[in-house]
């Protein structure tokens, strides 16, 4: 298993949950993490990312709520979720992209971990 992802659970809108993704073998040391989510009858969507340097960007939905964060000596990925709504119930998967490059979508990503379900009752 080269990702692990934990964290998810069942809380109530403005709550807050952290989530966390172990890397371990050759997804250690990538040059991207990130998290992704997908939502029932959605596609994948893009959450939060961080570069191995720390540079983070946020899918717009997320901002000023969300913050990723590295530890690259434990090769962990955290994603600390504040404010939660509704509308951020989803399958939250952990994702490494290993090479540097383009890291917009799914597919640039070589790879996952498990989900693990967020879910934001109102």
């Amino acid at each position: 298993v080269q990702l692990q992802a934990s964290g998810g659970g069942l809380v109530e809108a403005g709550d807050s949950l952290r989530l966390s993704c172990a890397a371990s073998g050759r997804a250690k040391g990538s040059y991207v993490m990130a998290w992704f989510r997908q939502a029932p009858g959605k596609e994948h969507e893009r959450v939060a990312a961080i570069t191995a340097g720390g540079s983070s960007y946020y899918a717009d939905s997320v901002k000023g709520r969300f913050t990723i964060s590295r530890d690259n000596a434990e090769n962990m990925v955290y994603l600390q979720m504040n404010s939660l709504k509704p509308e951020d119930t989803a399958v939250y998967y952990c994702a490494a992209r290993l090479a540097r490059g383009t890291f917009n979508g799914p597919l640039a990503y070589d790879y996952w971990s498990q989900g693990t379900l967020v879910t934001v009752s109102s």
